[in-house]
């Protein structure tokens, strides 16, 4: 079953004038859910609505965090997920209607979810291979930092990782900064010191990425940084990982000849289990 306007259906009534399939007039989160507890709700709710603010789109009255917390848990009870791990996507697209100006402003809303492995964040052990991606790039700016559904960049990424044996790629924008990989943020590990992008570059406002920026302030073992990161960085580092909502942080292996330490990825993971375990 799919949650379609607060109302769950089997189908989802998409015509060829959809605004999300015609121009990418859509955004969308992925969502973590344990123990039918929604992980950093807070944290994607309000990202959601800023976006939508971003992007003109019209905030309905019935978008409170409750209801919409409900409209999820509902659609998780209808399709018998409740005792189950579940990824949740919730999508957003505005109403059918115009070219690339639109003729209105209010949105339908997507929730659909599917049971995961796991229920809580795992540290992986395969050995996990990663590039650059040079033939595209991100564009710095503050609409690349949206989670909407224009991803062609990262579409042609993963298959250029595919083809190439590659278990993911690293995005660079414009200015040949690195930004993020293809499913998720980037950070460098260098004694200490700790990096990431700043969104400024065009990275992704990740959830978990914002989780981590915000555990790192509060370490005095390790120094954090969000500034822009050279390729030539990659090679120099300790240790390499990304991050996103459904896999938590996934340890880099190898990037060309270099190889990684996952000892504080290890640690990160635990620490944001711990905090996910308090947020229930």
């Amino acid at each position: 079953m799919i949650n379609f306007n607060g109302n769950l259906v089997e189908n989802v009534p998409i015509t060829t004038k959809n605004r999300g399939l015609n121009y990418g007039d859509a955004l969308f989160e992925t969502i973590r859910v344990i123990n039918n507890s929604i992980m950093f709700w807070e944290a994607h709710y309000f990202r959601l609505m800023s976006s939508m603010r971003m992007l003109r789109m019209e905030i309905p009255m019935s978008f409170s965090p409750e209801k919409l917390e409900n409209q999820i848990k509902d659609t998780i009870k209808a399709n018998n997920l409740t005792s189950s791990p579940v990824k949740v996507k919730l999508l957003v697209y505005r109403k059918d209607g115009g070219l690339y100006l639109p003729k209105s402003r209010e949105v339908d809303v997507v929730i659909s979810v599917e049971a995961i492995e796991n229920a809580f964040f795992v540290h992986n052990t395969e050995n996990y291979v990663v590039d650059l991606f040079k033939d595209h790039f991100v564009l710095a700016g503050m609409l690349s930092t949206l989670k909407t559904t224009n991803k062609v960049t990262q579409v042609l990424a993963s298959i250029f990782a595919e083809e190439n044996s590659f278990d993911n790629c690293i995005l660079l924008n414009e200015k040949k900064s690195v930004v993020e990989f293809t499913n998720g943020n980037l950070f460098l590990v260098k004694g200490n010191i700790i990096k990431t992008p700043p969104l400024s570059d065009g990275c992704l406002k990740g959830i978990i990425r914002g989780e981590l920026i915000k555990m790192l302030k509060k370490l005095d073992d390790y120094t954090l940084e969000e500034t822009s990161i050279s390729p030539f960085e990659l090679q120099k580092a300790d240790e390499l990982f990304l991050t996103n909502s459904i896999v938590g942080i996934k340890s880099i292996n190898q990037y060309r000849k270099k190889t990684y330490s996952t000892t504080l990825a290890k640690q990160f993971i635990g620490k944001l289990n711990a905090q996910a375990r308090l947020a229930e």
